[in-house]
């Protein structure tokens, strides 16, 4: 009567930790690990209690929490599921990891067209253009008395 309490006491701990079993469900970015360990303490706190379920409701309840799996229920230990479960969150998380990196490493460029219909055709022409104009302008300077335009330091 110390430990456990009147057998109404009782009674309401079993209603309550029925209530915590069946409303059980994995909360999002919660891992295997975690939601296994809250599960493992309703269920052992209700078989002190002498509320007891078997292996395959466990499972059941487990595998309603997550997504199907498909296994024989009467034969799959709880610590079998438990590691299958664990194994397949890292494998989620492992593709999760290389999906996030092939977004790193694809960088896209995007150029602005504009509407001038120059060509390079036209770009090499109006460069060599320059160049000869350029070159006259230097010459017409030497002729005229000014100074001649050589290089007297090579640039880096």
């Amino acid at each position: 009567v110390t430990y456990e309490g009147t057998n109404q006491v009782k009674e309401d701990r079993v209603s309550m930790l029925v209530h915590e079993y069946k409303m059980f469900i994995m909360h999002e970015n919660e891992d295997i690990k975690t939601m296994f360990t809250g599960f493992t303490n309703i269920t052992n706190a209700l078989q002190a209690l002498d509320k007891v379920y078997t292996n395959s409701k466990m499972i059941r309840k487990i595998l309603r929490c997550l997504s199907r799996e498909a296994k024989d229920l009467k034969t799959l230990p709880l610590v079998d599921l438990t590691g299958s479960l664990m194994t397949h969150e890292l494998s989620i998380k492992k593709k999760d990891d290389e999906e996030k990196k092939d977004k790193r490493k694809k960088k896209y460029v995007v150029l602005k067209s504009s509407t001038n219909e120059e060509n390079e055709d036209d770009s090499d022409e109006d460069l060599s253009l320059i160049t000869r104009k350029f070159k006259r302008f230097l010459e017409n300077k030497k002729k005229f008395g000014g100074k001649s335009y050589k290089k007297s330091k090579p640039q880096k």
